[in-house]
């Protein structure tokens, strides 16, 4: 059987799911109905958000459902109506086990990572804030367990020292695609053998959970290069972040985009910030200098040096904490 013979139900939500739907219906693959999460209102004006993956159906014309709850009677019923073949989730919610076995030939996820390394929800940025120098791509069956099927492909992905999490999601992104597309013919023809993910030791695996606000917060006191992988693993977006003192009080914060490290002693106190008043910013952290390149004060734009020190002369009686 060829994979473009299967009758698809295509299940994810963001943009990083979004590449590999537009390759498959590109491509000639019957995407018989695509699965995504229910409108909800986001931002300061909580204006109605439609996920990235609803927008892309609505523009190829593909059939979309939208369950509050996924063991519900009536997505169930709309299910087993498509009569599906075989199930493709990116970036979706845990499915529960009577919708990921109700395809003939399974369920199969795309995850951003080499696993068993790094499951969770937000790998991409743990890689590269633990200093990883590779990374890449998995599509594994669906089991009961989170990201613990038995793995069908893989490709791996080298970790640039200019990459940050918004240029390796996008090379993954693409290279995605592909593996999906690969999967698909693979099981369509039978021609796999899926390796099962055991016996490993746990705890020798790095988990990737979701990240919040507190987690994005840099500790100057840590190593240079730490802080590095940390500012990168977290830029463009949520942005890693540091706490602004001044006169002792703590007077807000500002998120930071791109670092480089110095190794040298600095005879001032860690969290303090020196410039030359017109480029240059730098902060000294546990090792050396942390040279600062583009940040955002909160409450304002994104800003290149040059642009911030035009409006903020003083920036040197403020400090890191």
């Amino acid at each position: 059987m060829r994979g473009k013979d299967l009758r698809i139900v295509f299940m994810g939500t963001p943009e990083f799911a979004v590449a590999s739907l537009r390759r498959l219906v590109e491509d000639g693959y019957n995407v018989v109905a695509v699965v995504t999460t229910p409108d909800k209102p986001a931002g300061r004006g909580q204006k109605i958000h439609e996920s990235d993956v609803k927008v892309a159906a609505r523009e190829l014309g593909l059939p979309i459902l939208q369950p509050e709850k996924l063991k519900s009677e009536e997505f169930v019923a709309a299910m087993r109506e498509l009569n599906p073949d075989l199930g493709i989730v990116i970036a979706f919610r845990m499915l529960p086990e009577v919708i990921w076995t109700m395809p003939r030939l399974g369920t199969f996820n795309l995850h951003a990572s080499l696993l068993p390394q790094y499951r969770g929800a937000a790998p991409i940025n743990w890689a590269i804030m633990n200093g990883e120098k590779e990374s890449g791509i998995t599509t594994f069956l669906l089991n009961h367990e989170i990201d613990k099927g038995a793995i069908i492909g893989q490709q791996r992905m080298p970790i640039l020292p200019e990459d940050n999490v918004g240029t390796l999601y996008d090379k993954l992104m693409t290279a995605g695609c592909d593996l999906v597309v690969e999967t698909v013919e693979k099981i369509a023809e039978g021609n796999y053998t899926a390796i099962e993910q055991m016996h490993y030791d746990e705890s020798s695996l790095k988990p990737a959970p979701k990240i919040f606000k507190e987690d994005c917060r840099i500790d100057w006191s840590w190593e240079g290069e730490r802080i590095v992988n940390f500012v990168r693993g977290l830029s463009p977006y949520p942005a890693a972040w540091g706490a602004l003192s001044r006169d002792g009080e703590e007077v807000g914060s500002a998120k930071i985009f791109e670092v480089s490290f110095e190794s040298k002693t600095a005879s001032h106190a860690i969290g303090t910030i020196l410039s030359d008043g017109k480029e240059s910013i730098e902060v000294v952290c546990g090792n050396g200098i942390i040279h600062i390149h583009s940040m955002q004060m909160a409450g304002k734009r994104r800003m290149t040096n040059k642009e911030l020190l035009l409006g903020l002369r003083d920036i040197e009686e403020y400090r890191f904490e």
